[in-house]
């Protein structure tokens, strides 16, 4: 019963790896000789993904003017701010990553118990009752050692340094923007590509239209790429489901 139970599900994850490369190999045969395609240039609010973000936003202040003044309130300028500042208006995003880490840990714990009732006698007398044995020089005694040692190590460093333009796709209530922007670069057979979205704020933008990265809030970054390169560092689909599947 055993082993048909474990053949069926082997069989079930075979078929499912190969529905999968099967998929995965009909597009790669329609691709042969070409270079990846360029995603299509839409809305981003109208991506399967795409969600409205939602922040708790503080109370709506009335808006005051001055009479007869040639300045508005909250304005940066005599002209008109050429920061984004409306959803659509677009803004360089300066991608600055440079993370370093390194960490190391050793614990090391040793205990040792020992527990002696110090009773020699079963209720005065030497021997079990019923029995010929001898009762123990002691009784209830207990030894226990334990031992523990562990060591780990983290050794990382990241970099990336670029620039990719942005597009609000919304401005909350408090002024705050949200952004989101993609750039795909193909060269040869490889597409490289560089997701960027997340919160900022419009005091953040410099004046040549301008964000660091490391003032987007709830940033989220990707780097990436997909090609024959890429292709060729990844294992099979079938190989990934075995992974997944055998407990050996």
């Amino acid at each position: 019963m055993f082993t048909h139970s474990r053949s069926t599900r082997f069989a079930l994850a075979a078929l499912t790896a190969a529905l999968l490369s099967g998929c995965s190999a009909a597009d790669r045969l329609s691709e042969i000789g070409k270079p990846p395609r360029l995603s299509s240039i839409d809305n981003p609010t109208t991506q399967p993904g795409y969600r409205p973000v939602h922040m708790p936003m503080p109370d709506v202040q009335p808006a005051a003017y001055n009479p007869n003044s040639l300045w508005r309130n909250g304005s940066r300028a005599f002209f008109k701010d050429q920061r984004a500042h409306q959803v659509g208006d677009i803004l360089t995003v300066k991608v600055r990553i440079t993370d370093k880490a390194e960490i190391d840990n050793e614990t090391k714990r040793s205990r040792k118990n020992t527990e002696d009732s110090g009773v020699s006698d079963f209720f005065g007398k030497k021997k079990v009752p019923l029995t010929s044995v001898a009762v123990p020089g002691r009784l209830l005694t207990a030894d226990s050692t334990a031992t523990s040692e562990g060591k780990g190590s983290v050794n990382r460093s990241e970099e990336l340094k670029t620039n990719v333009a942005a597009v609000v796709t919304q401005v909350l209530p408090n002024g705050n923007l949200v952004i989101e922007g993609r750039q795909e670069v193909r060269v040869n057979f490889e597409l490289r590509e560089l997701v960027v979205g997340g919160i900022v704020r419009p005091e953040d933008i410099e004046s040549d239209n301008t964000l660091e990265s490391t003032k987007i809030a709830q940033a989220r970054i990707a780097y990436g790429g997909r090609g024959q390169i890429t292709d060729v560092q990844q294992p099979r689909y079938g190989q990934q489901v075995l992974d997944v599947v055998l407990p050996w």
